[in-house]
């Protein structure tokens, strides 16, 4: 594939790969590689890196949103092949490993196939390796508190629910929110466009992904960086309360909730 390559601040580009988005933060020659697509988007990743004036040698680390396929791809091969620290949010860690997988089975795919679009999605899926297991054999925990000493400055603030240890990255300077799957714009079977949680049987805890979303909007931005979709431009308040209206809950974030459920 070809590289979807957008700028979209200072030294900030929202990258599309098949149906699934990374993000790249450029400060000077280093870099920072938030999420990396499908094991079947590397060719596209490193064409994207090439883009913006990178390299694969010149990215600081891959930060992982979340441990599912489609975020987590070339995670193990930049690692590898170029001693590129994998860092995830502690939570996360042994999900990257995997030493479990809280992520849709083939039989949530099954039952859903009646929505529109799921089955080309999935056979999509298939083609790109999203069923494809790549491990993390040495991911690497960063500090849960304050800004993290890599290219952009991301500050993480965990947001579970789609999985136990998801993150979503905030760039407090520039007001951008790099939201992953906590919170998309869109997604090849959601006939939505805008704002949205994905589709029911993606998340490890529903109820948790939509408490999550409080924490986003308590986050100052106008710019919003989903793992899925285009970029959106406004309030991430406003986008988080628009979701979360969407996710048909009834209150905006901030309300009071009960406790949540699920299973891994």
């Amino acid at each position: 594939m070809s590289a979807d390559v957008h700028q979209v601040a200072d030294g900030t580009y929202l990258v599309h790969g098949h149906h699934t988005n990374w993000v790249i933060l450029k400060d000077g020659d280093a870099v920072t590689l938030v999420d990396t697509g499908y094991p079947g988007d590397r060719a596209g990743l490193l064409e994207s890196l090439a883009a913006v004036g990178s390299s694969p040698e010149a990215v600081a680390a891959v930060l992982i949103t979340h441990a599912h396929n489609d975020h987590l791809g070339s995670a193990e091969h930049l690692r590898s092949a170029y001693g590129t620290p994998v860092q995830l949010h502690p939570a996360e860690v042994p999900h990257a490993r995997r030493e479990f997988l809280q992520q849709a089975k083939v039989g949530d795919v099954v039952r859903n196939v009646w929505r529109p679009g799921v089955l080309p999605w999935a056979v999509h899926l298939i083609q790109v390796g999203g069923l494809e297991q790549h491990p993390v054999t040495a991911p690497e925990p960063f500090p849960v508190e304050g800004a993290l000493d890599l290219p952009g400055n991301p500050v993480p603030v965990h947001t579970p629910g789609h999985t136990d240890g998801h993150c979503v990255y905030h760039l407090p300077r520039l007001g951008l929110v790099i939201s992953g799957d906590a919170l998309v714009t869109g997604h090849a079977i959601s006939r939505v466009k805008g704002p949205q949680l994905l589709a029911d049987f993606f998340h490890h805890e529903r109820e948790r992904a939509v408490t999550s979303l409080d924490l986003i909007a308590a986050l100052e931005g106008d710019t919003l960086l989903p793992g899925h979709g285009p970029v959106h431009r406004g309030p991430v308040r406003a986008a988080a309360e628009l979701a979360g209206e969407r996710a048909g809950q009834g209150r905006r974030p901030g309300a009071d909730r009960g406790q949540p459920t699920g299973r891994r």
